[in-house]
């Protein structure tokens, strides 16, 4: 069963930021980043327990291709994307659900 995938506005925003920086390193890169980035959440909203807890009630996802993690929270029938952060990036500080 395909759970509902939600993407929180600051997960948005890592994304599209994400995509600028590698569009800025050639052409098209930043539309794979998108593309690895959506067959993650594909696969979230398949499977959304397959992915073990990470910290508290969150889980994480690596993209295969790229060094970003997702960051998510399976609420009741929902999958909820709360934070795309770079594997380098400080994750536990920034991961907290409203």
């Amino acid at each position: 069963m395909t759970r509902l995938l939600l993407v929180r506005p600051e997960a948005e925003q890592e994304l599209a930021a994400a995509s600028r920086w590698y569009e800025g390193k050639r052409a098209r890169l930043g539309d794979e980043f998108l593309d690895d980035a959506a067959a993650a959440m594909r696969v979230l909203a398949q499977d959304p327990e397959r992915e073990r807890l990470y910290y508290r009630s969150f889980r994480r996802v690596l993209l295969r291709r790229f060094p970003y993690k997702i960051f998510y929270q399976v609420i009741g029938d929902r999958v909820v994307v709360f934070r795309v952060l770079h594997a380098k990036q400080e994750h536990t500080r920034g991961l907290k659900s409203d």
